[in-house]
């Protein structure tokens, strides 16, 4: 078994694929309402604490899969740790998150692409819940799904060389920016520094997080990278400090490019500030706005590459447990990849734009509160197993492990009490507790069927 996959991802490509995975559309999207939320200085500081937070559950991690280098991650440390109900537990609300970034891409793909092509609305096949449902949008994100399923179906070192070409195309975009705020930017647009109500950090620090999902993908193709143990949990923190400077380096740039009163009034700040930059109007993007488009684009397309990798490998080593069927263990003879859970989650996107953007919406804020719950589960496994396998070999050893592993637990425990009603992020409800009680109960039935069988 120590062959079923092909052993070919190497140290760039592992970065690749995490940084891809946590640099999605948000940095062009979102960054003027970070901003105009929390000030310069107040989003720097939200980032800069919500990545060291995101440091201490990466430690965790980094520990784990250096210790145990096997394709599902969670799955492997839970179990050991915790054992086998535990470990359906996690990994079944990773899967959640994986597989619904990976359908929200299909409609998110589209909505970007739209800046640069309008033309590619052909007209309103129906609306659901609100939502339009344009056709093609739909071609779009068909079209999209079926090339990002087809690169992972035909080997993780093809995923992982187009993973490595985009985000090159990505790191262009930001250094158009950083280097247009380095030769004009002013330091008095980046004024207030803080913003009134100061709370406005504490709104952007909820939400750095949700903007660090994606380093714990490596674990997941972990028998696929051809690195030594300890090489692999390294790569692991510096493709969370990667990210988090990025994040750092997007928003001081767009606020040196962009005035707060022309911020608040912005769709795409990013974008608006690198055509200011570089010459042209904010209403009027140029080579450098619409370069930053195409890299928001290409966060798009690398979150999904690497979710969609990841969700496969979580449904292999579930159906290996023996809660899925096991035609999702059925590895290509050829491209060594799992490709009856590709084309599955393929199929799946490929349906996504049909039911409209409000309820993937629904999806992916669910998402973030399931992965959050795997965070929980592999901070206490690393406490549990430093306490009962104390000379278990960790070629990735860390120091202080009580307090990165309790400070790790607290900050899960922390992130999800700002799902629950009693906050301003809490998910909605009906539709978003409505779609996890509806997951958890269809894992409930799985978990009792093997119960059953044994």
């Amino acid at each position: 078994m120590a062959d079923r996959f092909a052993k070919v991802l190497r140290g760039r490509e592992v970065v690749a694929l995490a940084f891809g995975a946590m640099i999605g559309w948000s940095w062009v999207l979102m960054t003027g309402v970070w901003l105009t939320a929390a000030g310069t200085l107040g989003t720097v500081i939200a980032f800069a604490l919500g990545g060291l937070a995101i440091t201490l559950v990466g430690l965790t991690y980094s520990e784990l899969a250096s210790a145990m280098p096997k394709t599902g991650g969670e799955h492997v440390y839970t179990r050991r740790a915790l054992g086998a109900d535990w470990s359906f537990a996690c990994t079944w609300a990773l899967l959640f998150s994986y597989l619904n970034v990976c359908l929200f891409e299909s409609v998110a793909l589209p909505t970007a692409l739209v800046y640069l092509f309008p033309e590619i609305r052909l007209g309103t096949l129906w609306h659901v819940l609100g939502a339009e449902v344009d056709l093609g949008f739909v071609l779009v994100g068909i079209l999209g799904a079926a090339i990002i399923t087809w690169v992972n179906y035909i080997g993780v070192r093809t995923a992982a060389f187009v993973q490595t070409c985009v985000t090159a195309v990505i790191f262009l975009a930001g250094l158009t920016l950083f280097t247009g705020a380095a030769l004009g930017g002013s330091v008095e647009h980046a004024q207030p520094w803080l913003a009134t109500p100061a709370s406005g950090v504490l709104l952007v620090l909820i939400m750095v997080p949700a903007m660090l999902v994606g380093f714990d993908v490596i674990p997941q193709s972990a028998e696929e990278i051809d690195l030594p143990p300890r090489k692999l949990g390294r790569l692991m923190i510096i493709s969370v400090f990667c990210a988090v400077l990025w994040y750092i380096l997007i928003a001081l740039s767009t606020s040196l490019g962009m005035p707060d009163a022309a911020l608040a009034q912005s769709e795409m700040a990013t974008a608006e500030a690198a055509s200011t930059l570089w010459g042209a109007s904010a209403a009027n993007l140029n080579w450098a706005g619409i370069l930053l488009v195409v890299g928001g684009i290409g966060g798009i397309l690398t979150s999904w590459n690497a979710f969609i990798l990841g969700a496969s490998r979580v449904t292999f080593v579930l159906a290996e447990s023996g809660y899925l069927p096991p035609v999702f263990t059925r590895i290509h003879p050829r491209y060594k990849t799992p490709y009856v859970a590709i084309a599955t989650i393929g199929i799946l996107s490929m349906l996504a734009p049909f039911f409209g953007r409000t309820i993937l919406v629904w999806l992916i804020n669910s998402s973030s509160f399931a992965i959050t719950i795997a965070f929980l589960f592999v901070a206490t496994s690393f406490l549990v197993l430093r306490r009962s396998e104390p000379e278990m070999p960790r070629p990735f050893k860390v120091s202080h492990p009580n307090l990165v592993g309790y400070g790790a637990v607290l900050l899960s425990v922390g992130l999800l009490a700002a799902f629950f009603p009693w906050s301003n992020s809490a998910l909605a409800w009906p539709e978003e507790w409505l779609t996890i009680m509806a997951w958890a109960f269809l894992g409930l039935c799985l978990w009792l069927r093997l119960r059953l069988r044994k």
